[in-house]
């Protein structure tokens, strides 16, 4: 069955930096993380300036989490075998990015780098993979923990909730078999198709807002070119 729905690769960088479509990131990103996000804004990061690279499918999102907190979060798409490298590379600057010059580091935000491939990256069975740091001793396996202070000032529980996390969504391996909400989005991302019986966070909007039938002619075409683009990637893997 052809897709219905515009891939959300090429959503990001245009339909989606539009206010109206924010319930849609929103929807995502909750599914994601298990927690309501609501954007406050989209930042506007080196990424994000104008480029002719369509491997370049990134945006930088100012969210505002349900315990009140500030997150970057970063959605990307790129055929690289050093995507990895990448994937830290850009954490790396959104943080010194969003940190003025004469900041206490206690003002260094939460970094949540949220990566769409549609490549193999790395070896793996499963579909979707998170990844945070934790710091466990040598000796005896303890974990370590903030002190109570720490806890207090940050309002954090555990030491890996300050440092970034990852989440790669490697959505070709997914087998299109959805058992969540989660799946739902997943299954979108990976067949531009949205099922009548789908109810996750923000699918209804994008069921709406992402037809393709709905671009205008110009933009048709180049979406057309941006999948052959695509297509031509995958060949050369």
């Amino acid at each position: 069955m052809a897709a219905t729905h515009i891939r959300f690769d090429w959503a990001i960088k245009k339909q989606l930096r539009d206010k109206a479509n924010y319930v849609v990131l929103e929807g995502f990103i909750s599914e994601l993380l298990g927690e309501v996000i609501t954007i406050e804004s989209i930042l506007e990061s080196e990424s994000n300036r104008g480029t002719q690279d369509n491997k370049l499918n990134r945006v930088d999102i100012l969210a505002l989490n349900s315990a009140g907190e500030l997150l970057l979060v970063e959605v990307q798409n790129s055929s690289e075998n050093d995507y990895f490298q990448r994937m830290l590379f850009g954490v790396s600057t959104l943080i010194t990015e969003y940190l003025d010059k004469g900041e206490p580091y206690s003002k260094v935000k939460k970094v949540y780098s949220i990566n769409i491939v549609y490549f193999p990256l790395g070896q793996g069975q499963d579909y979707i993979y998170q990844g945070k740091l934790d710091f466990i001793g040598r000796h005896i396996q303890d974990r370590l923990e903030p002190s109570n202070l720490q806890k207090e000032l940050f309002k954090i529980e555990q030491v890996y909730q300050i440092f970034p996390e990852y989440y790669i969504l490697r959505v070709k391996q997914f087998n299109d078999v959805t058992r969540n909400s989660l799946d739902e989005w997943i299954y979108f991302l990976k067949n531009s198709e949205i099922k009548e019986d789908f109810q996750a966070r923000g699918l209804a909007q994008a069921k709406e807002n992402l037809r393709i039938e709905s671009l205008p002619n110009t933009e048709k075409a180049a979406y057309q070119k941006y999948l052959e683009d695509k297509r031509y990637e995958i060949s050369m893997l």
